[in-house]
């Protein structure tokens, strides 16, 4: 019987902390900002511009990218064939976004192809639409690389 007691008292430290630990209660926020009672998630409307509408902001980003990061004086002086290649509309795991292709003339002569998405709520901070493009040949920091094909659906 003596035996029986001792392990009953080895066993008394830790039920007592086991029956603290199960009766305890959950912690609360310090604030009532803290319960993210607004944040219900992305709102999207699945509306995206055409293709043709992100023609210019295109051209003016390639402008400015090509003189003030490569120091070139290359420029895209018109478009041509472009093509919606797909469209994602707002779905539980993606942002909406219209994938477009196309052709460029670029100041130096040559045709190249570009690739580029429009966003919903993809601009400045969220508000409006963003372009994310990409002209083959001339991803000079790899950023869609290979071949633009992260540009690509």
């Amino acid at each position: 019987m003596r035996n029986l007691f001792k392990s009953l008292r080895a066993l008394g430290p830790t039920a007592v902390a086991l029956a603290l630990l199960a009766s305890s209660h959950a912690a609360q926020a310090a604030n009532p900002l803290e319960l993210n009672f607004w944040l219900s998630g992305p709102r999207y409307d699945g509306r995206v511009a055409e293709c043709e509408r992100a023609l210019s902001t295109i051209a003016y980003q390639f402008r400015e990218k090509e003189g003030k990061f490569w120091n070139s004086a290359l420029t895209i002086t018109g478009f041509g064939r472009i093509q919606e290649t797909a469209f994602r509309p707002w779905q539980s795991d993606n942002i909406p976004r219209r994938f477009c292709s196309g052709d460029v003339m670029l100041s130096d002569g040559k045709m190249r192809s570009v690739h580029y998405s429009i966003i919903e709520d993809g601009g400045f901070a969220g508000f409006g639409q963003g372009v994310e493009w990409c002209v083959t040949g001339l991803d000079r920091n790899w950023a869609y690389s290979p071949g633009c094909r992260a540009a690509r659906p």
